[in-house]
């Protein structure tokens, strides 16, 4: 009995090393075709609801989804879908929804990010987690600055390289003096301090600033502020629904015809469009984009108002275009891993309606030419839309901040 016992324990064992034998080669294919056939998942995060929605929002997502679409809405065997959230410009509630989308619904890539103190949240949290973000809206250069990371790419514009456009291009017309109001957060501070280097650089002064929150309705004591400081340029060192409202409220101040000129080294076309030529007519700005650039420009653009009734900024033409870049680079290394997708976009350039000669850089910026943009005059323009003449084309590695003066740690240990 006492041997019967010993030899079924026996057949039993062996029974069960067979299985778990046999089970390791089954169960290997099995998780393999378990993540082949999970989606590739895009986590647009942007502002839905506020001041920048004009610019990105529904906008934004709606030309990630033009992205995805033109793909063939598949990469790898896999359905790509993409996710959307407002960030309410809340830094806490960024980092919530990055958390909750890298760890439990395995989004793959976030983009977008409205405002420079989201976009660094977001950062912080796809870095320990060695997932990307591609930031499309936020400008603030400490992005591939001082904050930079391996898995962080900064694709549209930033506060050096618009506030080298345009004060540089100001100041060379006699504009040398300046007065800055400025929105009192990152991407602020940032464009304050960039704009007013140039403006320095250029053989300019710069004689003050104010502050103002973020969202704000009456701008009456800071441009009050602005006229009393006798500057020749009043510096709006904001973005947005805050940039629209300063300037409409300058025309009722009469700051122009009082002698002073407005300068926004951040505007953008949906701004031109509320404001109306009559009162934004003039103004020399710098764009990443435009839709009447060419041809290319031209087909996407009128692609995005059959779909939006609006012509894309250039924040919006970038989602498309950083999206579409990223999933080239899932379809040639064959995976979503960020480290294999950061090294493919760094290797290859981006060439499309967005940029033709576009580079990616160490540190997460893409360098790519800028345009110089002065708003037209009402009897200029051929209709809606056509509000730009192009003033010059500059190119990237003269526009951008040099990769050697960021302070981007990543650069420092690879030079």
């Amino acid at each position: 009995m006492l041997k019967l016992r010993r030899g079924l324990l026996a057949a039993m064992a062996a029974a069960l090393l067979g299985a778990s034998g046999l089970a390791g080669p089954v169960a290997q294919p099995a998780l393999a075709q378990q993540n082949a056939q999970k989606p590739v998942r895009i986590g647009v995060m942007g502002d839905l609801s506020s001041v920048y929605s004009d610019i990105g929002g529904q906008g934004a997502l709606e030309a990630v989804r033009m992205a995805v679409e033109d793909f063939g809405g598949e990469v790898l065997g896999r359905k790509v879908e993409v996710l959307s959230a407002d960030s309410l410009n809340k830094p806490d509630q960024a980092s919530a929804i990055a958390r909750q989308w890298y760890d439990h619904d395995g989004v793959d890539m976030i983009m977008d990010l409205p405002t420079s103190a989201t976009a660094l949240a977001t950062m912080q949290i796809a870095n320990d987690r060695k997932k990307m973000v591609i930031v499309t809206e936020a400008g603030s250069s400490d992005i591939t600055g001082k904050h930079c990371n391996p898995y962080t790419i900064h694709w549209t514009w930033d506060t050096y390289a618009n506030g080298k456009t345009v004060g540089q291009a100001i100041v060379k017309e006699g504009g040398d003096t300046w007065f800055f109001i400025t929105a009192d957060y990152v991407f602020g501070h940032s464009l304050e301090r960039d704009t007013g280097e140039f403006v320095k650089a250029a053989g300019g002064k710069v004689l003050g600033s104010a502050r103002h929150p973020l969202n704000n309705q009456d701008f009456s004591s800071f441009l009050l502020q602005a006229q009393n400081s006798g500057a020749k340029i009043i510096g709006l060192a904001n973005g947005g629904g805050d940039t629209i409202n300063a300037i409409k409220q300058a025309a009722e101040f009469g700051v122009v015809q009082g002698g002073q000129k407005l300068a926004a080294p951040v505007m953008f076309i949906s701004d031109i469009h509320s404001l109306g030529l009559k009162t934004a007519q003039g103004l020399v700005i710098t764009e990443a984009w435009y839709w009447d650039k060419n041809d290319r420009t031209r087909e996407f653009g009128q692609r995005f108002f059959r779909r939006t009734g609006k012509m894309p900024t250039m924040n919006q033409a970038a989602n498309y275009s950083a999206a579409t870049h990223y999933l080239k680079a899932v379809k040639a290394v064959g995976s979503t891993d960020a480290d294999k997708i950061m090294a493919w976009m760094r290797a290859n350039p981006v060439q499309d309606m967005f940029t033709d000669n576009g580079v990616l850089r160490e540190d997460g910026r893409l360098v790519h030419s800028m345009l110089l943009l002065e708003v037209k005059k009402p009897e200029e323009s051929r209709g809606p839309w056509d509000y730009y003449k192009i003033l010059a084309e500059v190119p990237g590695d003269q526009a951008f901040r040099p990769l050697a003066e960021g302070g981007c740690p990543l650069v420092k240990k690879t030079n």
